[in-house]
């Protein structure tokens, strides 16, 4: 038998109404021994029917998620629903409440810790909640991202390509309907752990997003947030009203020349802007020696034809970062 996990609700998932209140997890520490962090949780629910389950800040550093959901979770009525709405806008909250990617009580990256475990880290207990007691419940997940601090992209909403053509069909249909200025059908550097493995593995829908970056929000991309998760909970029967129809740009990762990594620490120059066209062997960045005058930079060349679709933020990279990553039109 798996250990129980330490979380406690103190909210009913199969109770109608609106509830807002917390998932409690015991944390002792130097400046509370018998503390516990908080994370802030909202259930909508009206009778039978769907359940979505929505989340952001998986990384502490990404904005739109949070921005949106607070809201979602402050304003949705249970007479608008049908079935059930699970809000958690700060799914890593020590890292949310830090404003960093990862965990300040133990550097976990909530998205490479799944399915977690019931006695490991802080981190990994919030993944076996998760894992356990709220995926399984799901019928719909929706993980808010975008670039943090260390990336920007043009804003996207995403699934991935699947095994089982059926799922992974839902799964664009829901990407669709969020009518983001692109859509994309995404890969990812490495899979394992991931909060998306852990639902799709389940037979979840599942769809995130690459909302922009650099450690803060737009106005754009908050407000590309806040109509797209309405659009899609429309168009699984959760919401009442009609999904708000919008042009979106389909985009495909075909393969790992997408990604460009960095060789040489250095300041990052990019050459071209996100949204851009590039050809395969154009200069599309460039790393600038800081140690010394008279060094000519670096020049990073694509691999692939395509739009530049993210880039390293902020100038300075250091041997083995993300610099730029390309997608080509589906």
């Amino acid at each position: 038998m798996p250990k129980p996990s330490p979380i406690s609700p103190t909210v009913d998932f199969d109770r109608d109404g609106v509830q807002h209140g917390f998932l409690r997890l015991p944390y002792s520490r130097d400046d509370s021994a018998w503390g516990s962090v908080m994370i802030p949780i909202c259930v909508v629910r009206n009778g039978d029917g769907p359940t979505a389950l929505l989340s952001g800040a998986n990384h502490g550093d990404e904005y739109e998620g949070p921005l949106a959901l607070y809201e979602l979770a402050r304003t949705l009525e249970p007479g608008q629903v049908s079935g059930t709405v699970i809000i958690v806008p700060a799914m890593n909250y020590p890292a949310f409440r830090a404003g960093t990617r990862t965990s300040p009580i133990d550097k976990g990256n909530m998205n490479r810790s799944f399915p977690g475990r019931p006695d490991g880290t802080a981190t990994q207990k919030i993944a076996d909640y998760f894992q356990r007691e709220l995926l399984p419940r799901a019928d719909l997940v929706f993980d808010f991202h975008s670039g943090g601090r260390t990336l920007d992209f043009l804003p996207y909403c995403a699934a991935h390509i699947l095994p089982d053509k059926a799922q992974e069909a839902k799964a664009f249909a829901a990407v669709e309907a969020f009518a983001a200025p692109f859509s994309m059908k995404m890969r990812e550097i490495d899979a394992v752990g991931m909060y998306d493995t852990a639902a799709e593995e389940m037979g979840k829908v599942f769809v995130t997003t690459e909302l922009g970056g650099g450690g803060t929000a737009r106005a754009e991309t908050v407000r590309i947030a806040r109509s797209g998760i309405a659009n899609v909970l429309r168009h699984a029967g959760i919401l009442d009203g009609v999904v708000g129809k919008a042009r979106t740009r389909w985009l495909d990762m075909p393969s790992d020349d997408c990604f460009t990594f960095a060789e040489d620490d250095g300041l990052f120059e990019t050459m071209v802007d996100l949204g851009e066209e590039v050809r395969e062997g154009m200069v599309i960045a460039r790393i600038h020696s800081t140690g010394r005058t008279g060094v000519a930079p670096h020049e990073v060349r694509a691999k692939m034809s395509g739009l530049l679709v993210a880039r390293h933020f902020p100038g300075l990279v250091k041997a083995g970062d993300c610099m730029c990553v390309l997608a080509q039109q589906a």
